[in-house]
């Protein structure tokens, strides 16, 4: 393959960067996890194919959603769709409902700790008055 051809194919990881609002330390990081792939230039530049920046928008909304890393590497080819809140995702679902679960679990444990925290509290605000 001509090397010279290459060079015109795919974006460079700035202009991805620039079109996503995202950083190309970003880029890097998800390429690194495996989310997005690259093709390298004889000179070593990073090449996207055109399609990347539907994965980093998605990738940018889930994360904004409080979802991980890992949660979204569970997303599977889903996280590649060009809409994927239209797209309807079996994996994604499963991702929603396991991160939702650990969040209630998390917010019963804080509204726990929280009333035992307002007991102490009162039981202290009432003994200093008398």
């Amino acid at each position: 393959m001509d090397p010279a051809a290459d060079h015109h194919d795919g974006l460079r990881i700035g202009e991805v960067a620039r079109r996503t609002t995202t950083s190309t330390r970003s880029l890097r990081y998800y390429e690194q996890r495996g989310l997005i792939t690259a093709q390298r230039d004889h000179n070593g530049y990073r090449r996207y194919h055109h399609d990347v920046m539907n994965v980093v928008n998605n990738l940018r909304h889930l994360l904004s959603a409080g979802l991980s890393i890992d949660d979204i590497n569970k997303f599977g080819s889903c996280v590649r769709s060009p809409d994927l809140d239209a797209s309807p995702c079996t994996s994604a679902l499963e991702v929603y409902e396991q991160r939702l679960q650990t969040l209630d679990t998390k917010i019963a444990t804080l509204n726990h700790l929280r009333a035992n925290l307002a007991e102490q509290a009162e039981r202290l605000r009432r003994e200093l008055r008398v």
